[in-house]
């Protein structure tokens, strides 16, 4: 895909109507806490292009960090007061994660919250960026590494697994790439992208 096909894609999935997502999708039977409060989040859907294959930026979370260590996650955080908007906060994580420049990125639009299971509603931002040397933020961050869009946004590379959490079982989608293992809210965000992009 060209840069041009890219934006276009993206853009139809950003147009594509749909439900929020959330990690208990997969779990019809999961009891949600009583009088949750959700906090706002937003994290970088980045597709590079104009180097090759357009490819998914990731990061590795570094394994001394409290909250999810060693986890493949996508760049982002909490979206701060002083953020316009939600596209503000994922393009100030990804410049203080992985260096990214976000005068270098174009935006093409976002998708519906994601509800975490750690009272997070993330939204993602889809967008593009041509090729950069991430930095990662040696705090955070272990590992930047990139996937081909193509692996992401194909359904059939998902599949659903599950484990015990808080007492009960919680199925979740994962989408492995390599040695890493993609899972969770990351892996429940791009399988809504690749639902809209192959609907």
């Amino acid at each position: 895909m060209t840069g041009a096909e890219v934006s276009a894609a993206l853009a139809a999935a950003v147009a594509h109507p749909g439900a929020p997502s959330s990690d208990y999708d997969l779990s019809p039977d999961a009891v949600l806490p009583k009088g949750r409060r959700l906090r706002p989040a937003a994290v970088l859907v980045c597709v590079v292009v104009g180097d090759g294959a357009p490819r998914v930026v990731l990061t590795k979370r570094s394994s001394r960090l409290k909250h999810h260590p060693g986890q493949v996650a996508l760049p982002g955080g909490k979206i701060d007061d002083a953020d316009a908007d939600a596209a503000s906060a994922a393009l100030r994580e990804a410049k203080e994660e992985i260096a990214l420049d976000p005068t270098s990125v174009t935006v093409i639009g976002a998708m519906p919250p994601h509800e975490t299971v750690t009272a997070f509603s993330v939204t993602p931002i889809l967008a593009t960026a041509p090729p950069f040397t991430p930095v990662p933020e040696a705090g955070e961050v272990a590992e930047v590494f990139e996937v081909p869009l193509s692996h992401l946004a194909d359904p059939e590379n998902f599949s659903i697994e599950r484990r015990r959490w808080r007492g009960r079982w919680r199925s979740y989608y994962t989408v492995p790439f390599g040695p890493y293992y993609v899972w969770g809210a990351t892996a429940r965000i791009m399988r809504a992208l690749a639902d809209r992009m192959t609907a």
